[in-house]
């Protein structure tokens, strides 16, 4: 059964990334992994513009524990993607990140993802509670 798509409007941050040469496979789109690097991409290129995290060497990062993405639309080299961030969920200790992958003309997401963070001490890997700055700069993506 196919999934509505989202839109631009279902987001709060955008940044824009060209794609690769590389990004394609042989059967000229991009290929399924690479939609995870411009996913990852999204999400830590936020925490490190919002400054509310010491990345990569501070006390606290954040650990995938789960992934998962819709494709609506293929992708691939020459397309500029734009993509579209924000939180689903907000816990004690982790987050739900939501990413849409746009093409630059578009306003429908070609692909849907969630990926969730835990975070923990980088010298424990024991789970802490969300630094207060982190959880302030994360609720504006709500």
């Amino acid at each position: 059964m196919p999934c509505a798509r989202a839109s631009r409007s279902d987001y709060a941050h955008f940044q824009t990334m060209t794609t690769r040469w590389r990004d394609n496979d042989v059967y000229g789109h991009m290929n399924n992994a690479v939609y995870y690097e411009y996913v990852d991409a999204c999400v830590n290129g936020w925490i490190i513009g919002a400054g509310a995290l010491e990345l990569p060497h501070g006390p606290v990062v954040g650990l995938v524990v789960e992934t998962g993405c819709v494709f609506h639309d293929s992708l691939g080299f020459p397309d500029q993607i734009d993509t579209g961030l924000g939180v689903a969920h907000i816990g004690t200790t982790s987050v739900q990140y939501r990413v849409g992958l746009f093409r630059h003309d578009s306003d429908l997401a070609a692909a849907e993802a969630r990926f969730a963070h835990v975070y923990v001490t980088a010298e424990t890997r024991r789970p802490v509670p969300l630094p207060a700055a982190f959880r302030a700069a994360l609720e504006a993506l709500v």
